[in-house]
């Protein structure tokens, strides 16, 4: 197999995996979150030049958490972050670009943006707390932010979440920016 047949080969593969990975949902966390944003600019009628939407870009990410943090952190929308790609966010979110172009973009960047996946959501309704295991329980806990200072027994971590899931699961997976 010759030198051109195998790059043909790899190439080929390269934009397969592209393609599957921008479309649909596979940048899960990054068209969520970039929606989002743009949709919560829209509404509050925010001037769309890249200076601006990066700024608002860089206060929305000072409060964000989990993978959407993560995101920020690709991008370079926080204090911490190695580098920074925000233009490749700002410039084409001020043309209106569509947000999986944005993703898909980005993702040629840093394959990690479209890795991030949200975690699943249990459904505290239909799921039997007892059967579940202390570790479990107290990652529902942590992903509420709530810890269980005096829980000593599987049920006091099960009681706890009862209390608590109606606080946590009426609201939607991520209030609007």
């Amino acid at each position: 197999m010759g030198t051109c047949t195998l790059r043909l080969i790899v190439l080929t593969f390269y934009w397969a995996v592209c393609l599957r990975l921008c479309a649909g949902d596979e940048c899960e966390v990054c068209g969520g979150y970039l929606n989002r944003f743009y949709n919560s600019l829209l509404a509050r009628n925010i001037n769309f030049t890249p200076d601006v939407i990066e700024r608002e870009l860089i206060e929305v990410c000072k409060v964000s958490t989990g993978k959407e943090n993560r995101l920020c952190y690709y991008l370079g929308a926080t204090s911490d972050a190695a580098t920074k790609i925000l233009t490749e966010v700002t410039r084409p979110m001020s043309a209106h670009v569509p947000v999986h172009k944005i993703c898909e973009k980005l993702w040629k960047i840093d394959m990690q943006i479209c890795e991030l996946k949200y975690e699943k959501k249990l459904d505290l309704e239909s799921i039997d707390l007892s059967k579940l295991k202390v570790a479990e329980l107290r990652k529902i806990l942590d992903g509420w932010g709530e810890t269980c200072v005096a829980c000593i027994e599987k049920t006091d971590f099960v009681n706890l979440i009862k209390e608590l899931a109606p606080k946590y699961t009426n609201r939607s997976q991520r209030a609007d920016l």
